[in-house]
């Protein structure tokens, strides 16, 4: 019997599919920067199923390579070489709440959204947030250590994860589904997977954290003259919040343009238009005069010259039209043309420093090419993007991904930097890893996928660069 054929009997009928018109869809990441192929969909329905089909890899060495929902921007969940492909959708059961330890039990394919949606019905949060959260599934995110826009008072996807359910790539089911917050019983095993974008093992199932629902949320957007200023107004409004900030969205004047020209239904809600623009927003307790707070936050930070005009959402429809500009610009980038895009992370201090020098370089080596670049102030995670003049310029645009991707990414290691902030590395990243991390750091990152993973089974080709030491 084949490798194929015996994969295909280990996780039964409903379990796989051969059929192209469906495993096409899984072939493709959103940007349309890598395609792949495989000869093989393996859809698995529980951690056995999983662990069935590792053990056949692993004894025959056959490559193959897990996937969630396919939102993934670094080509980690592409199988390039045309290796068996795992989607974990499947593996969709929503396993336990516990409302009093605010926990919850899932397995790696329920959406983020649902996750979120759980925790809503229970008066609790879940707080990460993505834009693709409709179809990013929670193993994907664990994987990827994935960010979004409240990072700033949650921390990434890493500090939610209280415990995993991981098989290794030789089939062994490591249950670590512990709800603890405090656990020091020998190497926190969960977090070696926590980020390794599929290369280790697969993630079958979490136990997250989950929160008290905030009773009351303010939302504006501020207008404001520059980064430097932004910076500003993020110190001075954690400070007259008490640290109550949940997120600090940058935004340039051209993002705006770009979401009120091609997206329905949005539009700019300031009388005059500015350089740089903030959306943030605030939550608390019932009982937390916390709209006062802010507003007189904000009334300040005008008189001192940080912002100079802004809107506070009155109502949960008009917070929804802010954060609607904020969270169409990806999808407003695209329709204007290519773009040439980086998730880099500097300290926020250092953001506005970055972005002057790094856009005056990228501008030098491709002139014209419009800046675009908005993210996570809060936490220094920008994305540090360009768009075509034109868009017939595209191709030859983006024949210069790889140098412009390389000036930038030196500028950022000036500035103590990340060349992925959450992200990932995946294949996009590899081969330029070895400029920016040491040796050392490198090897004990070998060292650990070949513990894990001796046949280099899973996910080969993505994360960890090649030996290319003279």
């Amino acid at each position: 019997m084949s490798v194929l054929d015996r994969l295909k009997d280990a996780v039964g009928a409903k379990g796989f599919s051969t059929d192209p018109s469906e495993i096409a869809p899984h072939l493709e990441e959103w940007r349309g920067k890598y395609h792949g192929h495989s000869p093989l969909l393996l859809k698995p329905a529980s951690a056995a199923d999983v662990s069935a089909a590792l053990r056949i890899c692993h004894e025959t060495g056959t490559p193959i390579v897990p996937q969630g929902g396919n939102t993934g921007l670094v080509g980690g969940q592409v199988p390039l070489n045309g290796e068996v492909l795992l989607s974990t959708k499947r593996l969709n059961r929503l396993r336990g709440v516990d409302e009093s330890g605010m926990t919850c039990t899932v397995e790696a394919g329920v959406t983020l959204a649902e996750i979120q949606k759980c925790a809503d019905e229970r008066r609790l949060l879940f707080p990460l947030s993505l834009a693709s959260e409709g179809s990013c599934t929670i193993g994907g995110n664990i994987a990827t250590n994935a960010g979004g826009t409240h990072v700033l008072r949650y921390g990434m996807t890493r500090a939610l994860v209280l415990g995993l359910e991981v098989v290794l790539p030789d089939g062994t089911v490591l249950d670590m589904l512990r709800a603890l917050a405090k656990d020091n019983s020998g190497y926190d095993l969960k977090q070696v997977f926590i980020g390794s974008e599929g290369t280790l093992g697969v993630i079958t199932a979490a136990t997250l954290r989950l929160f008290p629902k905030p009773e009351t949320c303010v939302t504006a957007l501020a207008a404001v003259p520059s980064p430097e200023a932004a910076v500003a107004l993020l110190g001075a409004m954690q400070s007259q919040t008490g640290g109550l900030l949940s997120a600090f969205e940058l935004m340039p004047r051209i993002a705006l343009e770009f979401v009120t020209r091609h997206i329905a239904g949005a539009r700019d809600p300031l009388a005059a238009p500015s350089p740089w623009y903030v959306l943030l927003e605030a939550t608390g307790g019932r009982h937390a005069n916390l709209a006062a707070t802010f507003e007189d936050a904000l009334a300040s930070a005008v008189t001192a010259g940080l912002v100079t005009d802004a809107v506070v959402a009155a109502s949960d429809t008009q917070a929804a039209a802010l954060w609607k500009l904020r969270e169409s610009i990806s999808e407003a980038q695209k329709r204007e043309g290519a773009s040439i895009k980086h998730d880099i992370a500097v300290p926020v201090a250092a953001v506005p420093a970055f972005l002057a020098k790094a856009t005056h370089a990228v501008l030098e080596v491709v002139p014209g090419a419009r800046p675009v670049s908005f993210g996570h102030l809060g936490d220094g995670n920008i994305h540090f993007n360009f768009n075509a003049l034109a868009a017939g310029n595209d191709p030859a645009f983006l024949a210069l991904w790889d140098e412009v991707q390389q000036v930038v990414h030196d500028i950022v290691k000036e500035f103590g930097g990340s060349i992925s902030a959450e992200h990932g590395i995946g294949v996009m990243k590899r081969d330029s890893l070895p400029r920016y991390k040491s040796h050392e750091e490198l090897d004990a990152m070998r060292a650990l996928k070949a513990a894990f993973d001796p046949k280099n089974i899973l996910n080969p080709g993505k994360m960890i660069p090649p030996v290319l030491r003279l």
